[in-house]
């Protein structure tokens, strides 16, 4: 638990830098406008602001796209352990530029700051995911998967209440709240050298096989680690046979093309859900429903959103990731549907408000039981050790690069739609949750290499150690009911 909670620092961090910006934007807006006056002697244009708004928010997405793409640069290079280790040191710059930004009086230093952090949170995000589920025993790993996604959420959670204006969301104390991140990097940095490297890594990747077996022993607090080892060397084993494999070759590869096709479609899965959507805008939801401190109650969004982390993480080994999948896809279509309605009868209907505040907690919260963890760590379950850093680097970059799509679009769409955007959501829900049905296979309580012998026996390249119906389980899932 040491090694997946220090871990997860990096999650809380991409947690916080995606919500931190959102509750101080007046005043970092009369920020920037005060350091436009004192530069060029006039007040800046409002389309000028707007633009370097975005540009803050949007440099974060894009930072964080170059870092996920770079992900398997490090991994196989310097370990999972020691590239955590290292990009703590994009934190700390990161935090300086952003921090003394003000005293410096230089907007150019905070958007460079968050083109900094974002590169850090691309490459946490796949260096977080990959270490856990790699030190996670078969039977719970999901469950610890699972906390890369609570890490975020109380993270936005953190970022949401440090905001709030009588504590770091003012005009004095915003730099902090930006600079805060350099708290968690330092706690990474003390903790990280107490912990393991992957047993996984050691082996398959460095072949020392002493020091993975004794690495397996302090994870499993047992010395009786011979079924773990054999799964690993069953695994290297196949990885013998297979060649160096890089993001092209994932595509061009028959045996990794479906699986690189599934990740990807789970990664957009979780974007374009329409989450984004309703955390960006949640607060004028709120106050267009009426609600007199709409902060407070954005806040409690976050209370659920974490809230239902935590059940996910205790069914998701009980349930299955693919069951789990496809709740979530259609709790929240069917929530996305009933807020489209409340929004559109505001007008008429008082009470509509609260349906629409219940409709947006019920929204997050199906995210939170689905899309919103399972995306991250059934990527690392789809492959091997050899295909893993190239397959989580493409997922990532997904997965980043819908988060800059639906935070540059949405805002022009819902000018064209109004209430109605969320159908758009709600239509693309339906066709994940129908994606998720045939294609997405249940990983849960299946080891690694069984998983990817499935994958190979689909296209005519496995061995005959599976017969028909198991495979059918497993690329289909093996709930009757599903």
């Amino acid at each position: 638990m040491l090694a997946a909670g220090t871990a997860v620092i990096g999650s809380l961090q991409f947690g916080y830098n995606t919500g931190v910006i959102n509750a101080p934007q007046n005043i970092i807006e009369s920020f920037y406008n005060e350091t436009w006056n004192s530069r060029f002697s006039e007040p800046i244009s409002q389309a000028t602001l707007t633009a370097l708004w975005s540009l803050s928010v949007a440099i974060f997405s894009v930072g964080g796209m170059l870092g996920s793409f770079s992900v398997g640069l490090f991994v196989n290079r310097f370990g999972r352990k020691n590239s955590m280790l290292m990009a703590n040191v994009l934190a700390f710059i990161a935090a300086a530029f952003m921090g003394f930004s003000k005293l410096a009086t230089s907007f150019e230093m905070l958007i460079i700051g968050r083109f900094i952090v974002g590169i850090y949170c691309g490459l946490s995000t796949g260096f977080v995911t990959m270490y856990i589920e790699e030190i996670s025993p078969t039977s719970l790993r999901g469950a610890l998967g699972t906390l890369h996604q609570l890490g975020v959420v109380i993270g936005i959670l953190v970022a949401q209440i440090f905001g709030i204006e009588s504590f770091m969301g003012n005009a004095s104390l915003w730099p902090l709240l930006l600079g805060f991140i350099v708290l968690p990097a330092a706690l990474q940095c003390i903790l990280l050298p107490l912990c393991p490297e992957s047993p996984r890594y050691l082996l398959i990747n460095c072949n020392e096989e002493s020091k993975a077996r004794s690495v397996l022993m302090k994870l499993r607090g047992t010395d009786d680690v011979s079924e773990d080892m054999d799964e690993m060397k069953e695994e290297s084993e196949q990885m013998t046979k297979e060649k160096k494999v890089t993001i092209p070759e994932l595509f061009r590869s028959p045996m990794y093309r479906q699986p690189i096709f599934i990740a990807i479609m789970l990664q957009l899965s979780q974007q374009l859900s329409g989450i984004n959507a309703v955390f960006y805008y949640s607060t004028g939801i709120f106050e267009r429903a009426g609600v007199s401190q709409p902060v407070y109650a954005t806040i409690g969004a976050g209370v659920v959103n974490t809230a239902f982390t935590v059940v996910s993480l205790f069914l998701v080994e009980r349930t299955g990731r693919r069951p789990l999948h496809l709740i979530g896809l259609m709790g929240m279509a069917v929530s996305a549907v009933v807020l489209t309605i409340a929004m559109a009868l505001l007008d008429q209907l008082r009470w509509m408000s609260y349906i629409s505040i219940l409709a947006i907690f019920s929204f997050v919260a199906f995210f939170e039981i689905g899309p919103g963890p399972i995306p991250w760590f059934i990527v690392a379950e789809l492959f091997s050790q050899g295909p893993r850093p190239a397959a989580i680097a493409v997922a990532g970059f997904s997965n980043w690069s819908a988060n800059f799509l639906v935070g540059m679009c949405f805002q022009y769409i819902e000018q064209l739609c109004g209430p109605y955007v969320f159908i758009i959501f709600t239509l693309l829900l339906l066709g994940f949750f129908t994606f998720t049905y045939f294609k997405v296979p249940e990983t849960k309580g299946r080891t690694f290499d069984e998983i990817a012998a499935g994958f190979r026996k689909s296209t005519g390249q496995g061995s005959d150690k599976y017969s028909a119906p198991e495979e059918f389980n497993t690329l289909r899932g093996d709930d009757p009911d599903l």
